[in-house]
């Protein structure tokens, strides 16, 4: 039981772009584009693409408000 609720309270750090694109709402072409452009900063491992979380809520706080 004790098992069962360390892992719900687990968060994942690192997210794939696939991942970041679920958690924000953006496409994985868009997130790509971010990263190209230096607006956000990925890292990789290996083949993987790695966002970190806080990375990704300041790419998003970064973005214009709607007025």
């Amino acid at each position: 039981m004790a098992v069962n609720n360390v892992k719900r309270e687990l968060q994942t750090e690192g997210l794939t772009l696939a991942e970041a694109s679920i958690v924000s709402g953006i496409g994985r072409t868009k997130l790509y584009e971010a990263i190209a452009d230096g607006q956000l900063t990925a890292r990789k491992y290996g083949s993987r693409t790695i966002v970190l979380r806080g990375e990704l809520l300041r790419f998003l706080t970064s973005l214009p408000e709607v007025r």
